[in-house]
């Protein structure tokens, strides 16, 4: 279980939250994300080979994730979005992408 999160701010004041393996393609990351009830895809960016970028808001916050160095990195917009809300998404991801 996920039990530390990180606390890195980037510039634009976001929180990258948590990395998890890049084990499954992107278009079942976005699958993923409708599976979670009440979030919606504002955003799915991709080349379609290797490059992608998903922005939801959940719970009112707003989240994004991409793909970096083999791992599927998260972000919140809010750096003070609740760690609870934080600890929902890493483990409704973790059920796709550490299995």
């Amino acid at each position: 279980m996920i039990s530390d999160l990180l606390e890195n701010k980037i510039k634009s004041g976001a929180r990258h939250f948590v990395d998890l393996p890049e084990v499954v393609f992107f278009d079942e990351v976005a699958d993923h994300v409708e599976e979670l009830d009440g979030a919606e895809i504002t955003e799915f960016i991709t080349d379609g080979v290797v490059e992608m970028w998903l922005e939801f808001t959940y719970r009112g916050h707003q989240f994004s994730v991409s793909n970096q160095l083999g791992d599927y990195w998260f972000f919140v917009e809010d750096a003070e979005c609740p760690d609870e809300i934080l600890l929902e998404i890493a483990a409704h991801f973790r059920q796709l992408l550490e299995r």
